[in-house]
């Protein structure tokens, strides 16, 4: 339902992209979101987007990440700037989604991998 992709190396100081589109029978997306997770260390939210565009961020990425979302194509994407050593995480986008049925649920994308380098 949901596949991710972007991400890779970069230095320290530099700009990436991560970026998750969903499939299958949607009838609506609500929040969109992304996490990211180091090993060792519990997934922790790194920023939300709702179905009417309102955005939330962790603290610890204000300023440097923008959220943004798509709602014809069904994506949401990660804007990464002036990215740092702790930055380095296995990315992981969210998203709550209601099938034809009208059943909805969670969903989570496979892990895109972000390193950046010092």
């Amino acid at each position: 339902q949901l596949q991710a992709f972007g991400g890779g190396l970069v230095q320290a100081g530099g700009f990436l992209s991560v970026h998750c589109a969903a499939s299958g029978r949607i009838s609506a997306i609500h929040d969109m979101a992304w996490y990211r997770q180091v090993p060792g260390k519990q997934r922790e939210l790194v920023a939300r987007i709702s179905s009417g565009y309102s955005t939330s961020y962790a603290d610890f990425v204000k300023g440097r990440l923008t959220i943004s979302r798509d709602n014809l194509r069904a994506t949401v994407s990660l804007q990464m700037a002036s990215l740092k050593p702790e930055d380095t995480a296995a990315y992981y986008c969210n998203a709550y989604i209601v099938d034809y049925g009208g059943t909805g649920r969670a969903y989570w994308g496979h892990g895109t991998q972000v390193t950046v380098s010092s």
